[in-house]
């Protein structure tokens, strides 16, 4: 193992780990569940465009919603079955918005639509092909962002990108999705980070976890012995939450802050959840594009926490039933774990693939927000912040509904991960707060944006109208300067003729 240099991040908190009950069995895998509801909606983007209708017959791995721009993704059949309705459903989003989700009724033969796997080695495969593959099965980011993997992998572009950074380091407690998988799966994340470094036509990749994840440590070490490849480096970071946020890890690995408007392409890194590594890797071995995930089920409210392996558009039932069921109680369903989930109102949400954990709190350990009081200016939130904000100033902000004045304070460089909220002694939902404002900035933004082109519409239609009715009026005085033209030749005509007559009247006289 490398020794290397780590720096440090500001603010974050050091939590209590809550992951023994969930990583004490191995990884499962959910039963064929009767019918799944897909979401076309699973990505960064504008939906996707649904390509099959009602009574269709589907493989797993049919596709069954096309990408409708750079940030959207192509949606897949999780399950072989028979489409059933098309229509809107509350999805697993922050927001609890609904979208369209394509029903798919089981078959009993689970027939399969892949596409074919590498036939060759993938180094002897262009680059360029490699990532339409990865864009055409659909596969986004595994740690929550939900980004477009393909998109990511564009950077080869610019040349300044030196490293990629798998990141295992899972940081909030209870989810438990990317341990396991480290664990149990340890080389094909080796073996799809090779494929994304000749995407990318790199040579370094650090491949970060936490120190305290011992068995995944063990795991990841002989993969990389295993694989005998220079480029890797194992890294190993302190436990300290949002250690496994891109911003602060690449901090933590290389020193360097990512610019408040920039990515860390701009100083050269790049960064993948090892999650997404692992599908890239499904992908080139087996064709399959990316219809299932692990999931962490856990939760004081939960019989039996553990990872499991569920087909996007199950619901989150059917994951609870395979978890033993809740414990008697009133619960909270918490979708992405404690510090940067959101709350659920019903177990008949299907899940994405941005759906990490699903997190059961009973309801007396849950937080309470009728509790909070008045901001009383201590600053804690701002000592804890990794982004180095300035939490309470947003708060006012944003409670004032002064939203313009957001931006000035960095609104957009929050990274929603709760440490505020944890350490405020008023109990204030500050996240939340943020959360609202950037949504309804967002909202501004796309409101102004249609704004701006329909006046620009309009102000093009003025001047075509104004361009038509010069032309006309042009083409009127061209007519009438004919028609004058003509009458004055006509008139010249005549009085030469009269002249001629007279001549001719007076020679003869």
């Amino acid at each position: 193992m490398t020794a290397l240099t780590l720096h440090d991040f500001p603010g974050g908190l050091s939590l209590p780990p809550n992951k023994a009950q969930q990583t004490a069995q191995p990884i499962s895998t959910l039963a064929l569940p009767d019918r799944v509801w897909v979401p076309l909606l699973q990505h960064r983007g504008k939906l996707s465009r649904p390509c099959v209708k009602r009574g269709d017959k589907v493989g797993l791995g049919s596709v069954i919603g096309l990408a409708d721009g750079a940030f959207s993704a192509n949606v897949h059949a999780t399950i072989a079955g028979t489409v059933g309705r098309i229509e809107s459903r509350v999805i697993a989003h922050r927001s609890g918005l609904s979208a369209p989700c394509v029903e798919i009724l089981a078959d009993r033969e689970q027939a399969q639509d892949f596409a074919a796997p590498l036939d060759t080695d993938f180094r002897l495969v262009d680059p360029n092909i490699l990532r339409q593959r990865v864009a055409d099965a659909g596969i986004v980011g595994l740690g929550g962002a939900s980004f477009p993997t393909a998109l990511k992998l564009t950077a080869e572009a610019d040349q300044s990108l030196h490293t990629l950074v798998l990141n295992g380091a899972e940081c909030a407690p209870y989810i438990s999705c990317d341990e396991m998988l480290m664990r149990e799966r340890a080389g094909d994340i080796m073996r799809g980070a090779q494929s994304m470094l000749h995407i990318l036509q790199i040579n370094r990749c650090m491949i970060a976890l936490e120190e305290d994840k011992v068995l995944a440590i063990d795991a990841m070490q002989q993969a990389l012995e295993d694989l005998s490849d220079s480029r890797f480096t194992l890294c190993l970071v302190h436990a300290k939450y949002p250690e496994g946020g891109e911003r602060q890890l690449i901090q933590v690995l290389s020193g360097k802050e990512i610019p408040s408007d920039g990515l860390p392409v701009d100083i050269g890194y790049l960064c993948h959840n090892v999650g997404t590594a692992a599908a890239v890797f499904d992908l080139f071995a087996t064709g399959r594009p990316l219809t299932s995930r692990i999931v962490t089920v856990c939760g004081d409210g939960v019989a039996q926490p553990q990872n499991v392996i569920a087909p996007f558009g199950t619901s989150i039932q059917s994951l609870l039933d395979h978890a033993g069921g809740l414990l008697p109680g009133s619960h909270r369903l918490i979708v992405g774990g404690p510090m940067m989930g959101f709350t659920v109102d019903s177990t008949d949400v299907p899940i994405d693939k941005g759906c990490n954990c699903i997190l059961v709190m009973p309801e007396e350990n849950a937080r309470q927000l009728n509790d909070t009081m008045p901001c009383i200016r201590c600053g804690e939130c701002e000592t804890v912040c990794p982004a180095s904000l300035l939490p309470q100033q947003l708060y006012y902000h944003a409670r004032s509904s002064h939203l313009e004045r957001l931006p000035d304070f960095h609104l957009f460089d929050c990274i929603e991960c709760g440490c505020c909220d944890y350490v405020c002694p008023s109990n204030l939902p500050l996240t939340q707060y943020f959360r609202y404002a950037k949504d309804e900035l967002w909202f501004r933004s796309q409101q102004q944006a249609r704004s701006n082109q329909a006046r620009e519409r309009y102000e093009q239609r003025e001047q075509r109208l104004l361009r038509q009715q010069q032309e006309r009026d042009a083409a009127r005085a061209e007519r009438q300067q004919a028609t004058r033209d003509a009458k004055q030749k006509q008139s010249d005509i005549l009085a030469a003729v009269a002249r001629a007559k007279a001549r001719k009247k007076g020679d003869s006289s």
